[in-house]
């Protein structure tokens, strides 16, 4: 009798903090752009507040990168890299993938946007 208490018990502090996690989520964080090269940071851009687009040019001894930045969604457009994977890749708006450019050792990464996949969708 005792155990199946202390086992209700257990199963109803589990169901309590299931309900406050998914009732009491936290508000969406803006999403901020993170450039960085060799884990440095070059740039860091609220993607929330840019009204109009931009690019940036990311140049050093390795190559030249151009940024594209555009209200909540940010991309590489240009890249003097061989193999243009970081170009190909297109818009990113959310932290689900960063965009990596590894010839420059570049990489653009978006923190505190919440990815719309749950999960169990990988």
């Amino acid at each position: 009798m005792r155990t199946k208490a202390i086992l209700l018990l257990l199963l109803a502090a589990v169901a309590a903090s299931a309900v406050c996690l998914l009732w009491f989520r936290p508000e969406t964080e803006h999403p901020v752009a993170r450039i960085t090269r060799d884990g440095i940071l070059l740039e860091e851009i609220d993607l929330s507040r840019v009204d109009e687009p931009y690019s940036i040019a990311l140049e050093d001894g390795s190559g030249l990168n151009t940024v594209l930045v555009e209200p909540g969604r940010i991309r590489i457009s240009e890249a003097d890299c061989p193999d243009q994977i970081c170009v190909n890749q297109g818009y990113i708006s959310d932290s689900t993938v960063p965009i990596v450019c590894l010839p420059h050792r570049l990489m653009v990464e978006i923190v505190g946007a919440r990815s719309e996949l749950d999960g169990g969708a990988g």
